[in-house]
């Protein structure tokens, strides 16, 4: 088995995140606090040799490792993301980048669990990011009408703010059908997630995965762009 090939969906199902929140305490907590050097040590040791055997296509190392870091990567997730659900996305994606990346793991230059909450606290924070850039350019394009038409805007303003608004529309125009789809249906249409699987006849991780990809390209965008 080679650890590049698409990980089971099994492993990372929803029930068993609250399987791990309800049965494993939070590793920064109490007992992470009175843990000795030489127990840190070992464990350590056991971890890297865990992310060994996943590199080698090992699932059974890999739920191991799950169970041993998911409530803690979940609750960072959740303070840094205040959202169930993103937590969630947010944490499957996480392993599903430690599994891929295995291979490259150096125990010399960090912790097993360092390197896992720095790889799940990136992908909140990318997360973070896109919603905040995208809730900005939804209020770019739901204002542009009221803008271009206010009686006190310069010439000089309504050709900038027009300028603007065509740079946004071209933005999502450039993105590929299905992904301009989600998009605009969630952020202009006003669906919800759910609406949007139900309403195109798609499974709802397809409908977030979409999203995703596309509020990526866009961010992109706007940054080449300025905006």
């Amino acid at each position: 088995m080679c650890a590049t090939q698409t990980l089971s969906t099994d492993i990372l199902r929803r029930d068993s995140i609250t399987s791990v929140q309800a049965t494993r305490g939070d590793r920064w907590g109490s007992c992470s606090r009175r843990m000795t050097k030489p127990d840190r040590e070992s464990e350590n040791e056991l971890e890297a040799q865990l992310i060994a055997r996943i590199a080698d296509g090992d699932e059974s190392a890999f739920v191991a490792l799950y169970e041993r870091f998911a409530g803690s990567l979940y609750a960072m997730a959740q303070r840094i993301l205040h959202d169930t659900k993103e937590a969630e996305d947010v944490l499957q994606e996480g392993f599903t980048y430690i599994w891929r990346k295995a291979p490259t793991f150096d125990p010399n230059r960090s912790s097993p669990f360092a390197w896992a909450v720095m790889v799940t606290r990136n992908k909140a924070i990318d997360r973070l990011r896109a919603r905040q850039r995208l809730e900005k350019l939804r209020g770019k394009v739901m204002d542009e009408g009221e803008y271009l038409y206010h009686d006190s805007i310069s010439a000089a303003d309504e050709s900038a703010i027009r300028d603007r608004a065509r740079f946004v529309r071209s933005a999502l125009r450039n993105l590929p059908e299905e992904q301009r789809q989600s998009v605009e249906l969630a952020f202009f249409g006003g669906f919800t997630h759910e609406q949007i699987a139900e309403r195109l006849g798609t499974p709802l991780g397809t409908i977030k995965a979409r999203i995703r990809r596309g509020l990526l390209r866009l961010r992109d965008c706007l940054k080449e762009g300025g905006l």
